[in-house]
């Protein structure tokens, strides 16, 4: 689902502007004392922001996803600590996000060799989809335009670049296929 020059509401500013001055800094979903209450907190923002936030949906401490306008996240689905998601990132349902967890929507551009790198700005941006039933260990990091396949599991640290069938596991710098779940 695409959407262009979508406008930000007033409800969805004042929620982006309570999100990230107060929300954003609230305790873990799992922290004794105030973590129930941070997450559920966190969760009824979300739902005025994003497209679609299913139940249930977790977005952790410090998750940072942009304006969030064209998120969807879907039932059992979270964002982790401290990830950083572009803001039309799809996420489908049951999927477990690992602290640290960055995805690009972006590269730059590099394809004239007689204009320097930093003068020829940026390739156009693109969509990161994540299936249900996903699992994205810590400090993984994506390229631009993954789709992450149905019952997959990304490995900590692994630098994702390329696209793996259903099922996968996935680890590695460079991405590669462990094995699938399939048997």
């Amino acid at each position: 689902m695409k959407i262009k020059n979508k406008r930000i509401t007033v409800k969805q500013f004042l929620a982006l502007f309570f999100y990230y001055s107060f929300l954003y800094y609230l305790p873990h979903s799992n922290f004794s004392v105030f973590g129930r209450l941070s997450k559920y907190l966190r969760y009824l923002c979300c739902k005025q922001i994003f497209v679609y936030c299913g139940n249930n949906a977790n977005i952790e401490r410090k998750a940072f996803f942009g304006s969030g306008l064209e998120i969807q996240l879907g039932e059992n689905s979270g964002l982790g600590i401290n990830c950083s998601i572009p803001s039309n990132t799809q996420v489908g349902d049951n999927v477990m996000m690992a602290p640290n967890v960055y995805i690009l929507t972006h590269n730059h551009a590099f394809d004239q060799t007689d204009i320097p790198m930093i003068k020829q700005g940026f390739s156009n941006p693109k969509q990161t989809i994540i299936e249900d039933d996903v699992w994205i260990g810590r400090n993984v990091l994506m390229t631009p335009g993954r789709r992450i396949k149905k019952g997959t599991i990304i490995a900590a640290g692994t630098i994702l670049c390329k696209d793996f069938p259903e099922y996968s596991i996935v680890g590695g710098n460079p991405s590669a296929l462990i094995k699938s779940r399939k048997i």
